[in-house]
C-alpha cells in the first residue's frame, strides 16, 4: 500500500468519525427538548451507520457514512402537569436520549478521529523521511 492510499483511508475515517460527533452533539443538544403541544412527539435519538465500500483508487475498503437510523426505544415520561406538552394526566413524554451513553459515544468517536489523525502524522512524517533519503 502506497502513502496515497494511506492516507485517503485514514481521511474516510476521520469523515465518518466528524459525523458520528455531528449526530450525537445533535442528540445531546436535544436530550431535553420535549413537545410543544400535547401528542406532540419529541425528539427523537439519531443513530449513525457507517459502510464499507471497495474504492478503486485506493485498492482497498474504506468507511462511508450511511444513513441516520433513528432509536425505536421508548420515551422517557415525566410528571410536570404545568407544561403545555402535559398529556391529560399530567405527563410530558422526552426524549429517548441518555446524554450519559451520548457522552461516552462521543468519547469514542473522539478516539477513532484521533487514531485516524495519527495515521495521517506518520504516513506524512513517513514521506518526509523518504524525502529526505532520497535527496541524501
Amino acid at each position: 500500500m502506497d502513502f496515497n492510499s494511506s492516507l485517503r483511508i485514514a481521511a474516510t475515517g476521520l469523515q465518518a468519525q466528524t459525523a458520528r460527533m455531528r449526530v450525537i452533539a445533535e442528540n445531546i443538544a436535544n436530550a431535553d427538548s420535549a413537545g410543544k403541544a400535547p401528542g406532540d412527539e419529541p425528539y427523537r435519538r439519531r443513530i449513525p451507520t457507517f459502510q464499507t465500500v471497495f474504492d478503486n483508487e485506493v485498492g482497498g475498503r474504506v468507511v462511508e457514512v450511511g444513513r441516520l437510523a433513528y432509536d425505536m426505544s421508548d420515551f422517557s415520561s415525566r410528571y410536570e402537569p404545568g407544561h403545555p406538552a402535559a398529556d391529560a394526566s399530567g405527563y410530558v413524554q422526552y426524549p429517548n436520549v441518555n446524554t450519559l451513553i451520548e457522552t461516552v459515544d462521543m468519547r469514542e468517536a473522539q478516539r477513532s478521529y484521533e487514531a485516524n489523525l495519527n495515521v495521517v502524522t506518520v504516513t506524512r512524517q513517513m514521506l518526509g523521511r523518504t524525502l529526505d533519503i532520497l535527496r541524501g
